[in-house]
């Protein structure tokens, strides 16, 4: 287990670094824009994306256990969340590919189709980890893990404490903060996304950039899930 944890803490302290210049500059920028857009154009985004967020997690309840298998070791564990994550990984790009191929409309549509899966891809590893996705708690954790992959550094931070502390902090969160989690999560995709809009070349983008944004939702969701490990042998 000593590797493991190395290579945990290891990853961790990327975290820690500061933000490049680019992606300060960028924030920046995004903030600016948030603050043009009047309040109720944010409250109705804010709102469509907690609906679509909700029902999605709602969905979760579709994981079969018996194609999940509960591992007992932590190797065995992340290897069965590797095969999931090149699953929906596959799913995302042919996804990505397609809406992307279809011009502006296709492509505003596959927002919602590659947040759903991102979301059945966390509750597949919760079920791994054996905890129970029709629990609220567990429901608001694959949250926590989804702006750990896809915010703002300095969320990224906050987000991160959060999980490791998750025993402490779960009593505390009753409602997750929808208008920070919309936010993070567009200002953090928008620039990649937008391209996928462009007629000829959205295909391309469309799969490319769906397949890192998995590749990068797995890396995140397996230290996540190794730290409640970790947690939960001591």
């Amino acid at each position: 287990m000593n590797h493991e944890r190395e290579e945990l803490d290891s990853w961790k302290r990327k975290f820690s670094r500061k933000s490049s210049i680019f992606k300060r500059v960028s924030k920046q920028a995004q903030t600016k824009v948030n603050q043009w857009i009047p309040e109720k154009a944010h409250n109705v985004v804010t709102e469509s994306i907690k609906k679509m967020v909700e029902v999605t997690l709602k969905g979760s309840e579709w994981v079969p256990l018996q194609q999940v298998s509960v591992k007992s070791s932590l190797k065995e564990r992340e290897a069965l969340m590797k095969e999931r994550v090149e699953f929906y990984r596959k799913a995302a790009t042919i996804e990505g590919a397609g809406t992307g191929a279809g011009g502006i409309f296709l492509g505003l549509a596959d927002f919602p189709l590659l947040l759903s899966i991102k979301m059945k891809f966390l509750s597949e590893c919760s079920a791994i980890h054996g905890y129970d996705t029709k629990q609220y708690e567990e429901r608001l954790f694959l949250l926590y893990v989804f702006q750990l992959a896809f915010s703002s550094d300095s969320h990224k931070k906050h987000v991160l404490d959060i999980i490791e502390n998750w025993d402490v902090e779960k009593e505390k969160l009753k409602e997750l903060d929808w208008r920070t989690f919309q936010q993070e999560y567009r200002d953090y995709i928008d620039f990649v996304k937008l391209f996928q809009l462009i007629p000829g070349v959205g295909a391309v983008v469309g799969a490319y950039a769906n397949y890192q944004l998995l590749d990068q939702l797995g890396e995140v969701a397996k230290y996540a899930y190794r730290i409640r490990y970790f947690h939960d042998i001591e």
